[in-house]
């Protein structure tokens, strides 16, 4: 006698939703374990130093803006977020302005031995370039300056830039620029008119990827910038002493820190889900 099909749909239904299921455990571990540490902090920020350092934590408590107060007052913070934009900001500009074609180049000539020199470069760690560059700057009288800032920060933004952008070049079809340099147009202008803007989203990822790291870079910035040019990770320092830890203006600069970056990543999401996924499509 043969099975209903009720009968026989019924196991592939509970498949489906034990899997389901599954897949929704898995995901609310994950935001339970990246969302838990942040929403700790944001907690932390708004508490009295004796309140953050109270066991068993408090989940009830007075709100309070002190912490913001001494981050912005006493502590000076916004000369050190505007330090952090004007680094940032022109790392990501000089970057995509040299890594966008130098891509370009690699795919579209398949200079594979550049791009594995670039790729090593990358990989190499971030203490081998710190003491020549300190040597250099300070000989041409260049530290403490934005300028020596933004070349180091440009050893971690470039390398990014470049191999993010080059599978998005590999995946436009070469007929296009060829049909442009038919109609008259050289080849710079083939690039600039036809090939970016079909990779608005590769360069948004790539320049949001570049700010990001400029922005959390910590290594140079402390051995490169002094009071004039001090960023946002180093002035955290100026929270922690021998004596004490002020851990409710530390957890208040962190949340400084960390929202213009969110904020950033929230509005250009989609073009970074683009970014990354359109270059591993060819054609």
């Amino acid at each position: 006698m043969a099975a209903s099909p009720k009968t026989t749909h019924r196991p592939q239904r509970l498949r489906r939703l034990l899997g389901n299921l599954l897949y929704a455990l898995a995901l609310l571990l994950v935001a339970a374990f990246l969302l838990t540490p942040f929403l700790w902090m944001v907690l932390n920020a708004f508490k009295s130093p004796l309140q953050v350092i109270r066991l068993p934590p408090e989940l009830i408590f007075q709100p309070t803006l002190r912490n913001f107060e001494n981050v912005f007052g006493t502590q000076n913070f916004m000369r050190y977020i505007m330090n952090s934009m004007i680094i940032g900001g022109g790392c990501t500009l000089i970057g995509l302005l040299i890594g966008l074609p130098a891509a370009y180049s690699i795919a579209r000539f398949r200079q594979n031995r550049l791009a594995i020199g670039i790729l090593m470069a990358r990989m190499v760690p971030g203490i081998t370039f710190l003491v020549p560059l300190f040597i250099i700057f300070r000989q041409l009288g260049m530290v403490d300056t934005y300028t020596s800032l933004i070349l180091a920060h440009m050893l971690v933004g470039l390398p990014f830039i470049v191999w993010v952008m080059v599978p998005f070049f590999e995946s436009i079809p070469r007929e296009l620029t060829e049909a442009a340099v038919v109609d008259g147009a050289s080849a710079i202008r083939a690039f600039v008119t036809v090939v970016l803007p079909l990779s608005g989203p590769g360069i948004v990822t790539a320049a949001i990827l570049s700010f990001v790291f400029s922005w959390n870079n910590f290594m140079f910035s402390i051995v490169l910038a002094s009071s004039r040019t001090r960023t946002v990770p180093v002035a955290i320092y100026n929270f922690i002493s021998y004596a004490q830890i002020d851990w409710g203006g530390l957890m208040a600069a962190a949340v400084v820190i960390t929202l213009p970056v969110l904020l950033l990543a929230i509005v250009t999401q989609r073009y970074v889900i683009r970014g990354l996924t359109a270059g591993a499509v060819k054609g």
